[in-house]
């Protein structure tokens, strides 16, 4: 999932993807949120084509079915995808709709953490609770999509529980204080 234009008092600049990933980093460098628009189908049903994602600077401990930006260990592009596995050999990142892992990624290649998903104006909360564990989980054995499909029919009637509709009024007060930057068009 890539970023690929920035607005500016509502003008659209096109960037190269390096180009993106140094403004997202400098960004959260200075510990201001950045907001973007991803593009892709790697991480459905959790963060689908067009959502809206909210990155922050990377925690001090990062876990089992977090979200992160990363610089990809062998094409080197910006993709946003979860952490499947931790270990001293570093992480092993996944996206949710894909079959084979991305490899070990170290954290000095990782850019920031996702702490929200907007879709179609909505917000987006199941997969980002302590259930990305059990996803990550799933997702490491190849079973998270398989395993999604055969409940949706089950799932679908209570889906709204986890969808609610965006209020920044559940944002902690240093987001709502600092919106951070946003590159939407």
């Amino acid at each position: 999932m890539t970023g690929d234009y920035v607005t500016w008092h509502k003008e659209v600049h096109l960037m190269e993807g390096s180009a993106f990933a140094g403004l997202m980093s400098a960004v959260l460098e200075r510990n201001v949120p950045f907001r973007f628009a991803a593009s892709g189908f790697s991480m459905t049903p959790f963060i689908g084509d067009g959502a809206v994602i909210k990155l922050v600077s990377l925690p001090a401990r990062l876990r089992t079915g977090d979200v992160v930006a990363f610089l990809h260990p062998s094409s080197g592009k910006l993709t946003v995808h979860r952490i499947v596995q931790v270990s001293r050999a570093g992480y092993l990142i996944k996206g949710d709709n894909v079959s084979q892992p991305d490899g070990w990624v170290q954290r000095s290649s990782m850019l920031g953490l996702v702490v929200r998903v907007e879709q179609r104006d909505l917000r987006v909360q199941f997969g980002f609770g302590v259930e990305r564990m059990l996803i990550a989980w799933l997702s490491r054995r190849d079973w998270l999509m398989p395993v999604v499909w055969s409940v949706w029919r089950v799932l679908k009637p209570v889906a709204g529980k986890w969808i609610v509709k965006i209020n920044t009024r559940d944002e902690p007060d240093e987001y709502r204080r600092n919106p951070g930057f946003s590159a939407l068009g």
